[in-house]
């Protein structure tokens, strides 16, 4: 008797493999994606600022920069920012010239820039550590990203979500049609990554009410595995 059924569920960013869909598989059996979903409320957050200092040499450009990180750098460790959680990268340095009509580009000097990038362990302080940025002469927030720190926890919550839902569909499908599942043949785990929560770049002379964004913010965390069950003769 040759029986096969073929369960999918369509969303904008779920379909079942290409690889899988093209198995070739002799014997009875169906074909599930099992989808887990887990939401939970951050309690860390990474955020990344900018320094830009235009000087008329290079050399006082990059003074200027060196000394807002370090004043940025030490208020952050005054407050209990732990030093390896205080990332700086490498100072970028570039000639500015002002362009006027009809004649040659005119050095003016030039722009030195620096990003610091901050992990926050306790998401109370996140406000008190943006606000303080402003008297270090911080140019700039890029981003803000806020995490959950027992990530691993949760990743694995979805996926036993998702291996559930696969089994509870393949049994549903398997009953409606008067058939029953009789074990697992195949198994295509999407390693699914979780995605931080991104909240939007902001000037430093910004009015955006940061605090009661994070606070209302709420991470989601997904998983999917395709199987293959075999069905009983």
């Amino acid at each position: 008797m040759n029986r096969y059924l073929l369960a999918t569920v369509f969303t904008a960013s779920s379909f079942i493999s290409t690889s899988l869909m093209a198995a070739d598989v002799s014997f009875p059996h169906l074909e599930t994606t099992g989808m887990g979903e887990i939401v939970t409320l951050p309690d860390m957050a990474v955020f990344s600022v900018q320094v830009s200092e235009i000087r008329k040499s290079a050399k006082d450009a990059k003074t200027a920069v060196d000394k807002v990180i370090a004043a940025f750098n030490k208020r952050l460790e005054e407050e209990g920012v732990a030093r390896i959680d205080i990332e700086s990268t490498n100072i970028t340095l570039r000639p500015e010239y002002q362009y006027k009509k009809d004649s040659k580009p005119e050095l003016i000097g030039y722009r030195a820039n620096r990003n610091v990038n901050v992990t926050v362990r306790d998401l109370a302080k996140l406000n008190s550590y943006l606000d303080g940025a402003l008297g270090d002469g911080i140019n700039s927030i890029t981003n803000i990203k806020l995490k959950v720190s027992d990530e691993s926890k949760f990743i694995e919550q979805a996926r036993q979500a998702a291996i559930l839902d696969a089994k509870e569909k393949a049994a549903s499908l398997a009953k409606g049609f008067g058939e029953s599942v009789d074990g697992v043949w195949r198994i295509t785990y999407r390693n699914s990554s979780p995605r931080p929560m991104l909240m939007r770049s902001m000037e430093m002379d910004s009015s955006a009410n940061i605090e009661s964004t994070y606070q209302d913010a709420k991470i989601i965390i997904r998983d999917e595995v395709d199987v293959v069950f075999r069905l009983e003769d």
